[in-house]
C-alpha cells in the first residue's frame, strides 16, 4: 500500500517558538549545519497501512528503541537541498523534484519503501511555509533542507524492516566552506575507497559517508580540505569527492566529468552544469580520467580549470591535490573564468535572478 500522495498534514505549531530576536542573530552568521528551525515534518510508513500520520511539528528528538533496525542494519536515505529567498521576496527551491526521484531510487537500492514525489515535495513546502522567518537573506545564504528516513521496527534479524519514519528538518545555511569560495586543496586517498560498481554508491545513503570518514581525517592530517577517492576495481580513475562531483576544464574549453558507473552520486548540480555549459557552448564528455592523467595535463597547461560541486558547496574550485607522489597544481591555483562563469550562472537561476529556460525552479506559492 503507498496512499501517501493523498495524505493531508497536521500542524501542530510550536509552543515556543525562538524569539524574534534570538532568531535575528542566529542569522547574522548561520555557518552551515550549526542551528535549526522550530519545526520539522514527520511521516509514518507501515507495511500493513502505507504511509499514514503525516504531520509538522515542533522540532524534538526521537524516541528510539534499541532494537531499531537502522541501528543494526543501517537501511536509511537522506537528501539535501535548499530553499533560497529572492530578491523579489519569492521563495523558491531548485529542482526539488530530481531530489524526490532520486530519494526513491535510493530507497529502492536500500529495500525501503518509495516515498511519492508529490508527497516529498509537499513534505518540504508544507516545513519552509511554517518555518519561513528562518531563511537567512545574503547572497551566499539559503535555508538547507534535510529529508531523511529510516527503518525504524524494533526486531533484530537481517532482511527489510516493515516500519519507517520518514523526516525533515531545516538549517539555515551560510556559506559551505569557512572563509567562503576559495579553491580547495585535495588529498588523493590511497588506500580507501568510496563505493565500488554494484554497492551503494549511486544511493544518498549514510553508509557512504562514514565509509569516507577515515580517509577525510587523513585529508586533515595533510592539511588539505576534503579528500577525492579513485575508482576501487583498478584505483587509478578519479571517482568523487568525499561529498561532491568533480568536472575538469581544458585548454581548448572541453570539460570532462567522470561518467556514472554506479559508484558515483548522480549529483543533481552535476546534471544542471553538464547543461549549463553545453549551452556556453563547452564540449561535455562523461569519461574516465586518471589521477597520473590529471598530473601530467596540469604540468603541461592543458588543464586549465577544475572543480567540485555540490547541492551544499554549489560549486568550488580546486585548487591544489596532494598525494604520496608529490602535489597537483592547476593552473595558478586561483578560481577559473569557466568556473566562475558556471557558478554564477547557476545561482543566479538558483535565487530566481535569471531567467529559468528548463524549469529548474519550483516558487512556493
Amino acid at each position: 500500500m503507498t496512499g501517501g500522495d493523498r495524505l493531508d498534514f497536521e500542524l501542530h505549531p510550536n509552543a515556543n517558538p525562538v524569539p524574534a530576536a534570538e532568531r535575528s542573530a542566529l542569522l547574522s552568521s548561520p555557518g552551515f549545519g550549526r542551528i535549526f528551525t522550530d519545526h520539522m515534518v514527520t511521516i509514518r510508513w507501515a507495511e500493513s497501512k502505507g504511509w499514514y500520520d503525516a504531520r509538522v511539528e515542533a522540532r524534538a528528538p526521537i524516541p528510539l528503541d534499541p532494537a531499531a533496525a537502522v541501528l543494526h542494519y543501517a537501511q536509511e536515505i537522506f537528501e539535501g537541498l535548499k530553499a533560497y529567498q529572492g530578491s523579489d521576496g519569492s521563495v523558491t527551491m531548485f529542482r526539488p523534484d530530481a531530489n524526490a526521484r532520486r530519494f526513491r531510487e535510493s530507497a529502492r537500492r536500500m529495500a525501503m519503501p518509495e516515498l511519492p514525489d508529490e508527497l516529498f515535495l509537499r513534505s518540504l513546502e508544507e516545513l519552509v511555509r511554517v518555518d519561513r522567518e528562518w531563511i537567512p537573506q545574503g547572497a551566499e545564504t539559503s535555508l538547507y533542507l534535510r529529508p531523511f528516513m529510516f527503518a525504524s521496527e524494533v526486531f533484530l534479524g537481517v532482511r527489510p524492516a516493515m516500519e519507517y519514519l520518514y523526516c525533515a528538518i531545516a538549517s539555515p545555511a551560510g556559506a559551505y566552506f569557512a572563509g567562503g569560495v576559495k579553491p580547495l586543496t585535495l588529498w588523493a586517498s590511497e588506500h580507501y575507497t568510496r563505493a565500488a560498481p554494484g554497492g551503494t554508491g549511486a544511493a544518498k545513503c549514510g553508509g557512504n559517508y562514514a565509509a569516507s570518514l577515515a580517509s577525510q581525517a587523513e585529508a586533515i592530517e595533510h592539511g588539505c580540505d576534503q579528500v577525492i577517492f579513485l575508482d576501487a576495481v583498478e584505483r587509478k580513475y578519479i571517482d568523487e569527492l568525499g561529498g561532491m562531483n568533480v568536472f575538469f576544464v581544458f585548454d581548448d574549453g572541453s570539460i570532462v566529468t567522470p561518467p556514472l558507473t554506479g559508484s558515483i552520486l548522480p549529483g543533481i548540480t552535476r546534471d544542471a552544469l553538464i547543461t549549463l555549459a553545453r549551452e556556453k557552448g563547452h564540449e561535455v564528455r562523461e569519461e574516465q580520467y586518471a589521477l597520473a592523467q590529471w598530473r601530467e595535463d596540469a604540468a603541461s597547461g592543458r588543464l586549465r580549470e577544475a572543480f567540485a560541486c555540490g547541492t551544499a558547496a554549489v560549486i568550488t574550485p580546486i585548487g591544489v591535490v596532494r598525494s604520496p607522489a608529490g602535489e597537483i597544481v592547476v593552473a595558478d591555483g586561483s578560481t577559473g573564468a569557466v568556473t566562475q562563469g558556471l557558478r554564477d550562472t547557476l545561482v543566479a537561476i538558483q535565487r530566481g535572478d535569471a531567467p529559468d529556460p528548463h524549469g529548474w525552479v519550483r516558487r512556493l506559492a
